[in-house]
């Protein structure tokens, strides 16, 4: 049994205007699991998050504090930039925008870079985190996020391919300059829009 095993037909636009369905993708009922590594293991216990660079103060919240951050609920799809899209999905967890909230930001800050346990990266710039319901997300359809997916919390980004949130999120870091992260530097492209097919350099 493949991956596309299963015929879907998807129609319509989604909650931000967009086809559902981005050019080049395939649609899938499967989650499969695609990581370069190994899979942290990162339980509640130990698992923290920190916020630093052009901040006026850096925070750190143990996973007790984060869950006391503002909790949404979002129902949307995930894009992987091997051409397959899952659809649907209901995501819980903290928005950035929310998040943003508790920093008091540089005015110099442009960027964010995602820090994961295990060393990867990867970049945006600032207004599209603000921007693009960008999620610190712990929860996918009422049950904790398994650790192949980027449990206990990975970055979420619906309107860009997956690879742009990381998993297993331990920080975020706020810039001047763009500073491209791990797929990036290999090849992949730097702003990642499902719908224009920013796969690649």
């Amino acid at each position: 049994m493949g991956l596309f095993d299963k015929k879907i037909e998807v129609k319509g636009v989604n909650y931000f205007g967009k086809p559902k369905l981005p050019p080049g993708q395939t649609p899938t009922v499967k989650f499969p699991v695609l990581t370069y590594g190994e899979i942290p293991s990162v339980t509640k216990d130990v698992w923290h998050f920190v916020a630093w660079g052009l901040v006026e103060k850096e925070r750190d919240w143990t996973w007790d504090e984060f869950m006391k951050l503002p909790q949404t609920k979002l129902r949307a799809d995930f894009h992987c930039v091997t051409h397959w899209s899952r659809f649907d999905d209901e995501w819980e967890g903290v928005m950035f925008r929310d998040l943003v909230q508790h920093l008091k930001l540089k005015p110099e800050a442009e960027f964010v870079l995602q820090h994961a346990y295990g060393g990867y990266t990867t970049n945006l710039p600032l207004r599209w985190m603000m921007d693009e319901d960008v999620m610190f997300a712990h929860t996918i359809n009422g049950k904790p996020l398994d650790p192949e997916h980027g449990g206990p919390m990975r970055v979420f980004t619906p309107r860009r391919y997956a690879w742009k949130g990381a998993k297993w999120i331990r920080g975020i870091e706020f810039l001047a300059k763009d500073k491209p992260g791990f797929w990036e530097v290999n090849g992949y492209s730097n702003s990642a829009d499902p719908w224009r097919e920013e796969r690649f350099w």
